[in-house]
């Protein structure tokens, strides 16, 4: 997910061909942007933070600036009608 993440931060595609890109080459029934609208992205960036604590030198698990900008906005996914994408109530 936090790869994921990162190639749209940087403009190599949008959360929607990430996620259609993953499900058709890749199988998966969710792609990653789906995925932390549906967990949530308050408990993503809890997870990532936690991982960013436990191992500080690991680039991978570096604080993502959109995960907490939506967050700080209250954008947490499904749960609050909007993330990485937008739901009808």
């Amino acid at each position: 997910m936090a790869e994921a993440v990162r190639l749209y931060e940087r403009g190599v595609a949008t959360p929607e061909d990430i996620d259609t890109g993953m499900k058709l080459g890749a199988g998966y029934p969710m792609g990653p942007f789906e995925l932390s609208d549906y967990v949530g992205l308050d408990t993503t960036k809890f997870i990532l933070d936690g991982w960013s604590q436990k191992y500080p030198d690991e680039p991978l698990f570096k604080p993502i600036e959109t995960i907490n900008k939506l967050v700080g906005e209250g954008k947490l996914g499904r749960k609050t009608g909007e993330g990485f994408y937008k739901y009808s109530k």
